[in-house]
């Protein structure tokens, strides 16, 4: 089973994460984020598990976190958040 029907675009996924399309090619750009599949045109496409990532970035950058530090997070492998103070 294809799971093409179930990828959004850079656009689609910005809508539904709540930010704009620019600010989901910045995450890419900054290392932020990387599309779920990338077609053959280079289109990229994104599932629910990076929409969600998407809406946590935007989320920490809301309370305060600057995208460096968020990127710092995500690479030391801390992105469940939920019981950090910091």
């Amino acid at each position: 089973m294809s799971q093409k029907g179930k990828l959004s675009s850079v656009g689609t996924a910005a809508k539904k994460a709540g930010i704009s399309r620019q600010s989901l090619q910045y995450y890419m750009m900054i290392g932020l984020l990387e599309p779920t599949e990338v077609t053959p045109t280079d289109r990229r496409l994104f599932d629910e598990k990076a929409i969600e990532r998407i809406k946590l970035i935007k989320k920490l950058n809301d309370s305060g976190y600057p995208l460096r530090a968020i990127r710092e997070l995500f690479l030391e492998g801390r992105t469940d958040l939920k019981g950090s103070k910091k």
